[in-house]
């Protein structure tokens, strides 16, 4: 009989509290491996193994390249690697494209998961910000996985779980510490004698090559989805629709992916970026045109001097207006805090 004995984890901001929560529910004769990506810094080492050990009646390591699964251990992600599955179901790591600007990716997790174990998989979404685990979670349910989300009311940041609850419409919904129970009782389950994995669907797969980072040329005609005419923020090429029918996704010619939300908030980002050059550039100009006047009124050129100051006064206004535009944009901005834990 066939069971489902792969188990993604995904979390972002809020994760480390929710992720010690749920290994500490994790029963000890868990008969499937977990794997987990936590979206965190790219620089550096990760302490989160070594964190998750001791709430967990189960080993914790860090992902390794070329691993293979083993049930009853809980694998995490590294800095500034995607941690995927590989068709023979090996763990690899790899510096593919980032998605919403994270790597490791939960999404990207998900999705190769998806590809190769279709419905033996059960994804879970943890606390975090934005819509990040969403299409991942969505492409565990489309493969016939199951899925599961943190209580939304119990997580520091609700909205990843909320989104991805919402994206695939049928999820178990438990606090953190319930989780761990429930997949006892769900990998434990009959799938039945004649289940397959069969083929995905041809924008998954070139998805998942994409993040697999194997080389592949992309093109305009062999992408998937439809070009729209929005930038990507990363490398600012081109970037297409993905048709997933639920959510608004996109990636570039090179694979950077984005949601419609993160995609939203990077440009935010980058509009406040650019105001804040802009209006350096105005108190520069008028501070210059103030000594400029100075030194033209020394000199008996008054008309001149005067020209200055009003150029001065012009760049000070126009400053002003700027200082108003980025005390709304900073006002209308939520706080994201950094996701990860060093």
């Amino acid at each position: 009989m066939a069971h489902r004995d792969v188990v993604v984890v995904g979390a972002s901001a809020g994760g480390v509290e929710a992720l010690r929560d749920f290994v500490s529910g994790l029963p000890a004769d868990l008969p499937a491996a977990v794997l987990v990506v936590l979206h965190m810094p790219g620089g550096g080492r990760s302490a989160l193994a070594s964190v998750l050990t001791r709430p967990s009646s189960l080993p914790v390591r860090a992902a390794i390249e070329g691993a293979p699964l083993v049930p009853g251990t809980v694998t995490v992600g590294v800095p500034d690697r995607h941690l995927l599955l590989t068709e023979d179901e090996r763990l690899t790591l790899s510096l593919g494209p980032r998605e919403n600007g994270h790597r490791p990716s939960v999404d990207a997790l998900f999705r190769s998961a998806a590809q190769v174990a279709g419905p033996r998989v059960i994804g879970v979404v943890l606390s975090g910000a934005l819509d990040d685990g969403a299409s991942g979670m969505l492409a565990i349910a489309s493969r016939g996985g199951a899925a599961v989300v943190q209580d939304p009311t119990e997580a520091l940041y609700d909205s990843m779980p909320r989104t991805a609850r919402g994206a695939v419409g049928a999820a178990h919904v438990l606090p953190a510490a319930e989780i761990g129970p429930l997949l006892g009782r769900l990998t434990r389950e009959d799938l039945g004698d004649d289940v397959q994995v069969a083929p995905a669907p041809l924008d998954m797969r070139m998805e998942n090559a994409m993040a697999h980072l194997d080389g592949e040329s992309w093109g305009a005609e062999s992408h998937p989805g439809d070009p729209v005419p929005l930038t990507c923020p990363d490398c600012h090429g081109p970037l297409f629709r993905i048709p997933d029918g639920v959510l608004h996704r996109f990636r570039c010619l090179v694979g950077h992916a984005w949601s419609a939300e993160s995609l939203a908030a990077q440009h935010t980002s980058a509009v406040e970026g650019a105001l804040w050059m802009a209006l350096r550039t105005l108190e520069e100009k008028a501070e210059l045109s103030r000594a400029m006047a100075a030194r033209a009124s020394a000199a008996g050129h008054e008309l001149t001097g005067r020209t200055f100051e009003e150029r001065a006064d012009d760049a000070h206004q126009a400053a002003v207006l700027v200082r108003d535009l980025l005390e709304r944009a900073t006002r209308d901005t939520p706080v994201v805090p950094e996701d990860g834990v060093a």
